[in-house]
């Protein structure tokens, strides 16, 4: 993608490349938002084997909880961030059109 909003400058026929680049990168963002519920599941999941388990103490499973829902969360970051890039490249794809 970024490859023909360099190149595009030079011809329009590099266009058709940005739009290949925009849609790949779509799906990815498309995967990435699958896979949000079935990491907020693998969190649910190893926290309620942790509490049948007796894994930890009483007082170490809110740590548990925080730690493994922030680990969840870091898969909406990376969505967030991953839809500014795309949002971004599009406005720069925009702009030089």
């Amino acid at each position: 993608m970024l490859l023909g909003v360099l190149l595009s400058g030079m011809s329009y026929a590099f266009y058709n490349l940005v739009y290949v680049g925009i849609a790949c990168f779509s799906l990815s963002l498309v995967f990435q938002l699958i896979t949000l519920p079935v990491e907020f599941n693998a969190s649910r999941r190893a926290m309620q084997a942790i509490e049948e388990g007796g894994i930890l103490y009483e007082d170490e499973l809110v740590g548990a909880r925080k730690t493994l829902t922030a680990a969840a969360m870091t898969y909406v970051a990376a969505l967030a961030s991953s839809l500014a890039s795309l949002l971004r490249l599009i406005l720069i794809f925009n702009r030089r059109r």
